[in-house]
């Protein structure tokens, strides 16, 4: 079985005496040599960046490297993301922040930088993309990548590729990353999660049987801990109990997720890796330093974060046809709440006037320790703000934002701020949804 060096690129002859012959890289000296069986046929590939947050932040501060590094925020928040060294103490993303610092006290806490984040995010997805025109990002630190018929164009398998491609994204960005080989999506994501940090597993179409059987059903994308209890209450626990049933009992049973989870069970995922699927929404949110109920004092909040919102949309050359509101409870329950626009709109005035419709029917004396705000039913740019005879506000609305614009690129962020928009009346346009 032939095999590649994963520290310096060499590939190894195939060993006549297994894959034990060979212990270290015959240029190196390296142990971390990749060898399997259908090593040079698989061509579906899952890249995530390892603890990508926390790893940005200790690649720009070296004094980090060895201490527990959660990003979040201090007190109020939750965890965003932790290396793997605060992982030992049972830190875990999204835990609250006051439950990660009582496991690991001695963590060094770091605030988001999403700009930077969202930099380097961009730099790794610009790698791949040189790599196959086949990446479908899944977020800002992971994607799927389709190498197939590549082997002409980079002169070796899809699995030297992704070896070759993991140690530019190390040498040129400086993080590290975990990959999964495999003959589909489903299976190249759970490879991704089996050998980390800088990992490289394979699941090939010989062993993925016998390697899913006794894995707990949880494995199996999709289901969550709802679908796993009700499965166990039906005494299905495993994957493998899931193949002793045909598609039909199963769809019977769960419904149209039943025929997935079949497949999934045999190790079947048709679905094609997709690039560049189009963004669905564009958000922000804050968590306040401490729980608020009043309606002016979470509009002051909402406000800015509109803006944010509304400038991302020109950047990114879309509109918004819908806007919704998130918020937090003091006891971390959710309300998510919609309003679709009467015509697509870029202004940060239209959003923060429709958010603030929509937090009129929430501030009942709840206290609540998060905000944010969503564009969402996503349109063109050329859509955007329709001119209306009628409709003078708008106008002036836009050439206010066009000015504070101006003004920030030449001074900065803070050099001016819009008014906080108090007691406004609900817009007349548009209707409401909710979603709990």
């Amino acid at each position: 079985m032939s095999g590649i060096c994963r520290d310096c690129g060499t590939p190894e002859p195939a060993a006549s005496g297994g894959p034990a012959v060979e212990r270290r890289c015959r240029s190196c000296g390296s142990r971390r040599l990749l060898r399997h069986p259908e090593l040079d046929t698989l061509a579906i590939a899952h890249l995530d960046c390892d603890a990508f947050y926390a790893s940005v932040e200790k690649r720009d501060d070296p004094s980090l490297a060895d201490k527990p590094v959660i990003v979040g925020g201090r007190e109020r928040g939750v965890v965003l993301a932790c290396c793997y060294v605060a992982r030992l103490y049972g830190v875990r993303s999204a835990m609250p922040m006051f439950k990660a610092l009582k496991a690991c006290p001695d963590a060094v806490v770091v605030r988001p930088d999403m700009a930077k984040y969202r930099a380097v995010g961009g730099a790794v997805r610009t790698l791949m993309r040189e790599t196959t025109p086949l990446v479908e990002p899944l977020s800002i630190d992971e994607a799927f990548l389709d190498l197939s018929g590549t082997e002409l164009l980079h002169g070796g398998s899809p699995a030297h590729t992704m070896v070759r491609l993991a140690r530019r994204i190390e040498r040129e960005i400086g993080v590290t990353v975990s990959i999964g080989l495999s003959y589909n999506k489903f299976l190249a994501k759970v490879a991704s999660d089996l050998d980390k940090p800088r990992g490289f597993a394979i699941i090939g179409r010989a062993e993925a049987a016998e390697f899913l059987s006794a894995k707990p059903v949880g494995l199996i994308w999709g289901v969550g801990a709802a679908l796993a209890q009700r499965l166990a209450r039906d005494g299905i626990t495993q994957i493998g109990q899931l193949r002793a049933l045909d598609d039909r009992e199963l769809a019977a049973r769960y419904g149209a997720i039943g025929r997935r989870l079949g497949h999934f069970a045999r190790g079947e995922d048709s679905r094609r890796i997709v690039a560049d699927e189009a963004t669905k929404s564009i958000s922000a949110e804050t968590t306040f330093a401490k729980d608020l109920r009043s309606r002016d004092d979470i509009a002051r909040a909402l406000v800015p974060l509109c803006e944010r919102v509304a400038e991302r949309l020109k950047s990114a050359g879309l509109a918004a046809s819908g806007v919704a509101l998130k918020l937090k409870t003091a006891d971390f329950k959710l309300r998510s709440r919609s309003r679709a626009l009467a015509a697509p709109s870029q202004l940060a005035d239209t959003l923060t006037r429709a958010a603030l419709a929509l937090l009129d029917r929430e501030t009942d004396g709840t206290e609540f320790r998060l905000v944010g705000i969503s564009a969402e039913r996503l349109a063109e740019a050329h859509l955007a703000d329709p001119p209306d005879l009628f409709d003078g506000q708008a106008r002036r609305a836009a050439r206010v934002e066009d000015a504070m614009a101006t003004i920030r690129a030449r001074l900065g962020r803070d050099a001016i701020a819009r008014g906080t928009v108090l007691g406004a009346p609900p817009s007349p346009s548009g209707t409401d949804a909710d979603d709990d």
